[in-house]
C-alpha cells in the first residue's frame, strides 16, 4: 500500500465506526460486515468480494493499536489540509510548507534548516519504511488469512482440533519463488533491488513508493515463469490442523500467529484469522462463562423438596437438592460445571426450576388434589396481588 493510499482511505467510515470507536466496536463492526461480504456466502459477486477485502484491509489497520496509532497520526498530520498538491508536481506528489509544520516545535523557527531530526526517521516510523531506499529490508511477511469455521456447541466449551483448507499466495513451485523459469532473476535497475523508489515533494524531502518496475520486489525475471507470471507468487492450497481453545463465542475472531501465508525471500509467515461460528445445543445454553439448563420437576418435589438429577454437558449427571416450597422458575447453581475461562477454571451451570402441570390426572390423583384444594381452600395466593393493585 502507498503512503498516498494509507493517508487517504477513511477505514472507519469503511467499517462505519466513529473515530473514538473501542476495540470491541471495532472488532463487532468487522464480524458482521464480514460475515455478510464473506465470498463463500457471495459465490461469484466480485462486489462482496472487493468489498470483503475492502473490509479486511481497515480491520488489519484498526484493529491493531499500533498501526492504528500510526494511521491516526498520518490522518492528524496530512489528512486536513497538510499536504497539498504541487503546482507542476507528478501526479500523487505533495507539497506542504516545512516551517508551519515543524516551526512551533523549534520555537518559531523558519525553514527545513531549522529541524534537527532527519526526516527518515520521522517518516519512517510512521509508515513502517525508511527515509531513503536503500534503508528498506529485502525479507516481505506473508499476507494474513482469514477463515471461517463452525463448531458444534460441546466443540466450542471443551476445544477442538478441525482442519482448514487454505488458499493463499506462496512462492511459486515452479520457479523457487524467483519469479524466473531459469532461476536466474537480476536486480531490478530502477530501484537497485530495494524495491522501493523516492517520491519528491517538492517540500525538500521525498517518500517512497513500491517500484513500479519489479512491483516492490527488487528483482526481474529475464525470462519470467510461465506458472506465476514472473512475480515469483502464485496461489497454493493447503489443509492446516488448527487447535481451537476451548470456551470459544460465537462470533469470536481467533488470530493464530505464523499460521497465514509464507513469508518472500525468508519473510515472516502471516497470521491466520479463524471466526467461530457455534451451533445451538437441544438442552444446555450458554450465558458468559456459564452453561444453563431448564429442568422440570413435579409439583410434589416442588412443594415437598427433595433430591433432583440434573444433566452436565459431557459428564455424569449430579444431584441437587431442592429445599421444599421451591417456586417455579427459581435458578440454582452448580459451581465449575460451565464453560472454560481464559485461565484455565472453569464457570457455573446455571440450573433453572419449571413445575410441570399433568396434563391427565388418574382418578386417585384428581381426588388427592381435590382433598389439597379443599384444605388450602382460605389460602387465596393472589390475596397480597390485588391489595397491592388497590393501594398503587
Amino acid at each position: 500500500m502507498s503512503t498516498k493510499d494509507f493517508i487517504e482511505k477513511d477505514y472507519y467510515k469503511v467499517l462505519g465506526v466513529p473515530k473514538d470507536a473501542t476495540e470491541a466496536e471495532i472488532k463487532k463492526a468487522y464480524r458482521k460486515l464480514a460475515r455478510e461480504f464473506h465470498p463463500d456466502a457471495n459465490k461469484g459477486n466480485v462486489k462482496a468480494e472487493e468489498r470483503f477485502k475492502e473490509i479486511s484491509e481497515a480491520n488489519d489497520v484498526l484493529g491493531d493499536p499500533k498501526k492504528r496509532k500510526e494511521y491516526d497520526e498520518a490522518r492528524a498530520l496530512f489528512g486536513n489540509g497538510g499536504f497539498r498538491p504541487g503546482p507542476g508536481a507528478a501526479g500523487g506528489s505533495f507539497n506542504f510548507d516545512l516551517g508551519d509544520l515543524f516551526g512551533g516545535a523549534q520555537g518559531g523557527g523558519g525553514g527545513a534548516g531549522g529541524f534537527g531530526g532527519g526526516l527518515g526517521d520521522v517518516f519512517g516510523g510512521l509508515f513502517n519504511r525508511g527515509g531513503t531506499a536503500g534503508t528498506r529490508t529485502q525479507p516481505r511477511r506473508g499476507q494474513d488469512i482469514d477463515t471461517e469455521v463452525t463448531l458444534s456447541f460441546t466443540e466450542a466449551i471443551e476445544g477442538a482440533t478441525v482442519p482448514l483448507r487454505m488458499t493463499s499466495q506462496s512462492p511459486c513451485k515452479a520457479c523457487s519463488g524467483t519469479g524466473d523459469k531459469n532461476g536466474t532473476p537480476r536486480v531490478c535497475p530502477t530501484c537497485v533491488g530495494t524495491g522501493q523508489v523516492a517520491r519528491g515533494s517538492g517540500g525538500g524531502f521525498s517518500l517512497t513508493d513500491p517500484c513500479p518496475d519489479c512491483k516492490g520486489r527488487g528483482l526481474i525475471a529475464e525470462h519470467p515463469c510461465t506458472e506465476c507470471s514472473g512475480s515469483g507468487r502464485a496461489k497454493s492450497s493447503r489443509t492446516m490442523q488448527v487447535r481451537i481453545p476451548a470456551g470459544v463465542t460465537d462470533g469470536q475472531r481467533i488470530r493464530l500467529r505464523g499460521k497465514g501465508a509464507p513469508g518472500e525471500r525468508g519473510g515472516p509467515a502471516g497470521d491466520l484469522y479463524v471466526v467461530v461460528h457455534v451451533g445451538s445445543h437441544p438442552v444446555f445454553g450458554r450465558k458468559d462463562d456459564n452453561l444453563t439448563v431448564t429442568v422440570p420437576v413435579t409439583f410434589t418435589e416442588a412443594a415437598l423438596g427433595g433430591d433432583i438429577k440434573v444433566p452436565t454437558l459431557g459428564g455424569p449427571s449430579l444431584t441437587l437438592k431442592l429445599p421444599p416450597g421451591t417456586p417455579n422458575g427459581r435458578t440454582m447453581r452448580a459451581r465449575g460445571k460451565g464453560a472454560v475461562r481464559k485461565d484455565g477454571t472453569r464457570g457455573d451451570l446455571l440450573v433453572t426450576v419449571e413445575v410441570s402441570v399433568p396434563k391427565d390426572l388418574s382418578g386417585k390423583a384428581r381426588d388427592a388434589l381435590e382433598a389439597y384444594r379443599e384444605a388450602t381452600a382460605e389460602e387465596d395466593p393472589r390475596t397480597e396481588l390485588f391489595e397491592a393493585a388497590k393501594g398503587a
